[in-house]
């Protein structure tokens, strides 16, 4: 999973780790934090949206499979999304890569590069709070697939 900027908060540091440990569990999984771009202030939205894109675009290969959590993505139950991350897996996809956008969403070269869309929601989120809801909802699919308990929890 790939995302732009420091998370700031520490119960959402906490909950991120937490995560991470959990989903290590089920299957390789890394989460980077990529460096947020410094003197923004003179930059336009979507300025700063393509220079973010170039850093995103840098932490991924050729063959991986990208997903933008995206307001305009498709919206999956925990089900649905578990039958989703599943397919992933069979077509033996060699990365699986997640990406969250900094503030003002992704730039047009991600677009281009992506491979699905998803949404969380159709509320807004912040990137940083996106983050930790994504994880869980990522953790919860895993235990849907192996059978366990979590999902009725």
């Amino acid at each position: 999973m790939l995302s732009i900027g420091k998370t700031e908060e520490r119960y959402l540091k906490e909950g991120i780790d937490m995560y991470c440990k959990k989903l290590n569990h089920y299957f390789p999984f890394e989460y980077e934090e990529l460096s947020a771009l410094k003197q923004t202030r003179n930059l336009t939205f979507n300025e700063q949206k393509k220079r973010e894109g170039e850093v995103i675009l840098k932490g991924m290969s050729p063959s991986d499979t990208v997903v933008l959590l995206d307001e305009t993505g498709t919206q999956y139950s925990s089900i649905d999304f578990s039958i989703f991350i599943q397919s992933q897996m069979l077509q033996g996809n060699k990365r699986l890569i997640f990406a969250i956008g900094g503030t003002y969403g992704f730039s047009k070269d991600l677009y281009q590069r992506k491979d699905y869309l998803i949404s969380l929601s159709s509320m807004t989120f912040s990137y940083q709070m996106v983050r930790l809801i994504f994880l869980e909802q990522l953790y919860r699919a895993a235990t849907i697939l192996k059978n366990e308990p979590y999902h009725h929890g």
